[in-house]
């Protein structure tokens, strides 16, 4: 299993690049963060440093979109980063929440989302698209590669990223709800011709260690709020039964608005309605064990890579207990002599 780190944008920009220190430093894989243009600063500038300042970390956006950012110019950072720094970014996308919103504008389709990642992907890989009525190749890109993984959340959204993503993201660590969609995205591959086992399946939450649950659950209170605006988008479309599990949808309906000035914050006034019980289910909250049990369960049902959400107060410490405690036991082991 392996392990990633999401971050803030937040000014100062070195703040953010000691923190990916600090995870490469710790043992984790990869290195995201938020890409929201007016909430944050731009995570691109911030990635070319990090990889300058780091050897191993992979990095990339958790996650862009189609709308924000003109497909072309997205392929080219990233084949960019590629040529300068060696293969060490991957692509998140999706239809769109923070970055679109604020802009009073709406999430893209589906259509956008499977198109983009084809256009991206290509042009990121070094091969020539069709795009726009023309054939596009970058002629200075040799050796970049690049994966696309797609956040979902709803049937329509789980069966395009079986269809055409590398990974897949899932922003909630319930086993339950995640066993299911990872099956919804494998049937959608399958049916695709595709081979599911390709799929890199990506859980992504915020974790707490620790033993005082009050103060835990309210640190990490705000992810309920910011999964509950893709929820409300899914209830909006297909209802509050039948096509999703009904513990994904039930919890909105106390959900009165969403204010994007405190978007994936602590102490986010706009998530009361998220009662304690998601919290649980969705975050991983508790003592070493408590964590180790729960990706335990997140591994067997097909999960490869668990991201720590760090928007709370104990950003480094949880870092440090998850490279020394944590982490360790969920690698593959291998004894130097058999």
């Amino acid at each position: 299993m392996d392990f990633g780190v999401v971050i803030q944008t937040n000014p100062p920009a070195w703040r953010t690049v000691g923190l990916a220190k600090q995870a490469e430093e710790h043992g984790f894989d990869y290195v995201w963060t938020f890409d929201s243009h007016l909430l944050w600063q731009e995570p691109y500038v911030i990635y070319s440093a990090i990889l300058n300042e780091t050897k191993r970390v992979i990095v990339g956006p958790m996650v862009t979109n189609p709308a924000t950012r003109d497909w072309t110019v997205t392929a080219s950072v990233f084949a960019t980063l590629n040529e300068m720094y060696g293969n060490r970014t991957v692509c998140g996308i999706g239809r769109g929440d923070s970055a679109v919103r604020v802009l009073n504008g709406k999430p893209t389709t589906l259509k956008d989302v499977r198109e983009a990642t084809h256009v991206i992907r290509e042009l990121a890989n070094c091969r020539p698209v069709e795009h726009n009525g023309t054939t596009l190749q970058f002629p200075w890109a040799r050796s970049s590669e690049l994966e696309v993984w797609i956040a979902a959340y709803g049937p329509l959204a789980l069966k395009t990223t079986g269809e055409v993503g590398d990974g897949f993201i899932l922003q909630l660590a319930d086993v339950d709800i995640a066993k299911w969609m990872i099956g919804a995205v494998r049937k959608a591959a399958a049916d695709a011709g595709r081979d599911p086992d390709a799929i890199t399946f990506c859980v992504a939450a915020p974790a707490y260690v620790g033993t005082d649950m009050e103060h835990m659950r309210e640190q990490c209170r705000w992810f309920g709020g910011m999964v509950g605006n893709h929820v409300a988008d899914i209830v909006a479309k297909y209802g509050d039964s039948g096509d999703v599990p009904q513990a994904l949808t039930d919890y909105i309906k106390g959900r009165e608005g969403y204010d994007y000035n405190s978007h994936g914050k602590a102490d986010n006034d706009h998530v009361d309605f998220v009662p304690d019980e998601i919290v649980d289910r969705f975050c991983i909250l508790g003592t070493v064990e408590d964590h180790v049990a729960k990706l335990e369960e997140l591994k067997a049902i097909g999960v490869d890579q668990f991201a720590v959400y760090l928007q709370h107060d104990n950003k480094e410490e949880t870092m440090r207990v998850y490279g020394e405690s944590i982490m360790p036991v969920l690698r593959d082991h291998v004894t130097a002599k058999a």
